[in-house]
């Protein structure tokens, strides 16, 4: 022990759960719902003007064909059709793997009794 330490076995400059005075002092900062809306808001905003680059850069025309139909439109337009189109597919599919999660759940609770089951 030091000439510092005092009678508990803390060094001099320390709280009592032996953590620096700096970071003692520092009240602790806890994320909030709005600093996590803020950052939500900035991270779309990027997505958008890169969206709007692509645009920008693809705007030659193409022809598209589908099940017998025929139309021209320009290339950025048709890849961020195709990308919707497949993100719609996956939201589908989670969706549906959500919805049957939840129907397993809800019979065993209902066959063991759990909470919010009627007696």
């Amino acid at each position: 022990m030091s000439i510092h330490d005092d009678a508990t076995g803390v060094p001099a400059g320390a709280d009592r759960q032996g953590r620096p005075a700096s970071q003692a002092s520092a009240p602790s900062t806890r994320p909030t719902r709005t600093a996590a809306l803020w950052v939500a808001v900035a991270v779309g905003l990027v997505v958008l003007v890169m969206l709007i680059v692509f645009f920008v850069q693809n705007q030659d025309m193409v022809t598209v064909r589908f099940l017998g139909l025929e139309g021209t439109l320009a290339l950025g337009t048709t890849l961020f059709i195709a990308a919707v189109g497949g993100g719609v597919l996956v939201a589908l599919a989670g969706g549906a793997r959500i919805l049957q999660l939840r129907i397993t759940d809800h019979r065993r609770r209902k066959a063991v009794g759990g909470p919010g089951v009627a007696p």
